[in-house]
């Protein structure tokens, strides 16, 4: 499959082309004449990589996080979850692929696991809603966590969807309240959780599996209260755009670090999580491990405490 390439990634794009044209003429000469300059290409496309994802805006970081490419939850499954076994529905209405969940272990140690899932393909797009959760995705996630307090399970989140599904059946069944149950119970659970946004994490729809002891971001993931082109089309009617929507959201995991939204950045390889899933999942792997050790020990108790403390702490600094 021909790599996909970002608006502002042409520039790699073009000298990428080059390098590819030169290494066919090279295999058909059968000589290494085209060797240096394809090694010195290759280098120069490295440095114009490296520069460009070291001085990402607000709205780069946008398309970067969206990329299709990047991990997905099925994805960060397979990479770091042993013996899954997926657990379905919401024993209410239906099954939700948006937001999918079970068991497994984690480096050894049993957890329950869920996230967004937005799929690769059409037919996994379709399948998956392109990872907009409807109401009975907020009711499987309150059962697994309910499951993960009757066994004393930490739990681990994945954050990546634009937002809950808008539509008339899911607000037909509830989802505002959905989304409010989820996020109650997330708030109010018994057992660690670490949530880590890997992708997009939009509106309500992210915060409902979100709100753990720990908050965690990839470096280019983003993470707001309304997607820039909604935010553009509601506050400024349209007059703006999406860019200068972003950049006033605050919504880039440096902003969100430094507002104390999220508790930590996960960095990302060079070119972004899509340009090495193995070394990004390893690393996000890494980041929930270090968190889930140090809340070892709690009590049910510290760790309500705590989560309350952390959530209620947003937004205090420079309030008199």
């Amino acid at each position: 499959m021909a790599p996909h390439y970002l608006e502002f990634e042409r520039p790699i794009a073009d000298l990428e082309a080059k390098i590819e044209e030169l290494s066919k003429l090279s295999g058909t000469a059968g000589s290494g004449v085209l060797d240096s300059e394809i090694e010195t290409l290759r280098d120069r496309a490295q440095t114009l990589r490296r520069e460009a994802y070291a001085n990402l805006d607000a709205w780069q970081k946008t398309q970067v996080s969206r990329h299709p490419d990047r991990p997905h939850f099925v994805d960060y499954v397979g990479a770091l979850i042993d013996e899954f076994q997926e657990l379905r529905g919401d024993r209410k209405f239906a099954d939700d692929q948006a937001i999918m969940g079970g068991i497994g272990r984690f480096r050894g140690m049993p957890v329950v696991v869920m996230g967004h899932e937005k799929g690769r393909d059409t037919a996994t797009r379709v399948k998956h809603n392109f990872g907009y959760a409807r109401p009975e995705g907020y009711r499987k996630a309150v059962r697994l966590f309910e499951l993960a307090e009757r066994f004393n399970l930490p739990v681990i989140s994945f954050v990546d969807t634009p937002a809950a599904y808008p539509g008339k059946e899911s607000e037909e069944r509830g989802v505002a309240e959905a989304i409010a149950r989820s996020t109650e119970k997330a708030l109010m659970l018994e057992v660690p959780m670490v949530a880590v946004v890997t992708g997009e994490g939009g509106s309500g729809g992210a915060l409902g599996i979100a709100c753990g002891n720990r908050v965690l971001i990839l470096e280019h993931a983003i993470y707001s209260v309304i997607p820039p082109e909604s935010a553009n089309a509601i506050l400024w009617r349209g007059s703006r755009t999406a860019e200068f929507a972003a950049k006033a959201q605050k919504i880039t995991a440096q902003d969100l670090l430094k507002l104390k939204i999220v508790d930590g950045i996960i960095p990302e390889p060079t070119g972004g999580a899509h340009a090495d899933p193995e070394a990004a999942m390893t690393t996000v792997g890494d980041a929930v491990e270090r968190e889930l050790k140090a809340l070892e020990g709690h009590s049910a108790a510290a760790l309500k405490a705590a989560r309350a403390e952390r959530f209620y702490a947003i937004g205090r600094s420079g309030l008199s």
